[in-house]
């Protein structure tokens, strides 16, 4: 069996032998690409479908993301996921969310400030995705890979638990992922 590419607009089938499936449409009887792709006619079912060759990044639970601390509210951050890790496509769909006080550390957490703050760039987990963007940075790996101070808004360096400020000479408290070095190191080269 070949595989054959289509384009948008491009006439795929007829509605009397196929239905319009995903990535087409159908107009007057006839059945066309919706976008560029792999055209895939299903005999059995009788559908024509085109599958995009490049598809959209869509967040799924599980996936670990990157994203910038947006918000600070007394129950929760807010935040825009910017990349989901290993994956160079940008991101389809909701890309704002939140990361409740009880999933932001493996312990107690009494004040977001202390953990998470904003510009901080964090690592996190999607828990959930519909109907809302829900993330947790409670494990060792995950947390804040990238600090600005709050004084100055250099870049901190980690410091035990902590993130230190070489210019303003003061230490901050973070969530910090453990892998906080190796990223910030990443970018330098």
């Amino acid at each position: 069996m070949s595989i054959k590419i289509v384009f948008p607009g491009e006439l795929v089938a007829v509605s009397e032998e196929y239905m319009a499936g995903e990535g087409t449409y159908e107009e007057e009887g006839d059945i066309f690409a919706a976008q560029t792709g792999e055209l895939r006619l299903d005999p059995r079912d009788k559908v024509a479908r085109v599958k995009s060759c490049n598809p959209p990044v869509e967040l799924n639970v599980g996936d670990i993301v990157l994203a910038i601390g947006e918000g600070i509210r007394p129950t929760m951050a807010v935040v825009k996921v910017e990349a989901v890790e290993g994956v160079e496509r940008g991101i389809t769909g909701e890309t704002e969310g939140t990361i409740h006080i009880s999933k932001i550390s493996e312990g107690y957490t009494e004040d977001i400030k202390k953990e998470l703050r904003l510009g901080d760039i964090i690592r996190a987990r999607v828990i959930q995705v519909k109907p809302s963007l829900q993330l947790a940075t409670n494990e060792p790996p995950l947390g804040v890979v990238r600090g600005l101070c709050t004084r100055c808004r250099l870049p901190l360096i980690k410091k035990g638990r902590s993130l230190y400020c070489e210019h303003c000479e003061r230490s901050e408290p973070r969530n910090v992922a453990t892998v906080y070095d190796a990223l910030m190191s990443r970018g330098k080269g």
